[in-house]
């Protein structure tokens, strides 16, 4: 189901509540019926993602279904391994949108770009520039794609790769 969603976003663009949704409840009934613990895990997990998805739903940097698939992929993981595959997640975000960039055309505006956001965020708003998805020229990323498949490999194959 991540997997069919990361294909989604890259197709589309979007990623269907239907399908995030029905990633957080397969993830939780599955947790349920391994027991209270297992359960309260990837509830913890959903909560992380809900607040990560929160944060930068806000700030601009993340769609809605992105977010949405993040609470998913978190109440799958659990909140300990969820944590870990952050950090690949967020790598292979990157990456994609380095290869976007480079793909249009625009990787120095997009460059220059990015350190005036990561500017505005750093000073709490005090400096900078505010840019957001809908922003002129902004290069959008099918983030969905790296969520899937960072959660796909952490999954399968958790800290052996890093």
């Amino acid at each position: 189901m991540v997997g069919a969603a990361g294909l989604t976003d890259l197709r589309s663009r979007r990623i269907p509540n239907g399908l995030t949704l029905g990633i957080l409840v397969c993830a939780l009934v599955l947790r349920a019926v391994e027991g209270l613990g297992p359960l309260a895990i990837g509830v913890g997990g959903a909560a992380l993602g809900l607040a990560i998805a929160v944060v930068l739903f806000g700030l601009g940097a993340l769609g809605g279904g992105d977010g949405k698939l993040l609470i998913g992929v978190g109440a799958f993981l659990g909140y300990e391994d969820f944590v870990s595959a952050l950090l690949l997640i967020g790598v292979l975000g990157g990456l994609l949108g380095l290869v976007e960039a480079v793909r249009r055309g625009v990787f120095l505006p997009a460059a220059l770009n990015a350190a005036g956001m990561i500017r505005r965020w750093v000073t709490l708003g005090r400096s900078g520039v505010t840019r957001t998805l809908d922003s002129p020229g902004a290069v959008a990323v099918p983030y969905g794609v790296a969520i899937a498949l960072g959660a796909i490999v952490w999954w399968f194959w958790g800290g052996q790769i890093l």
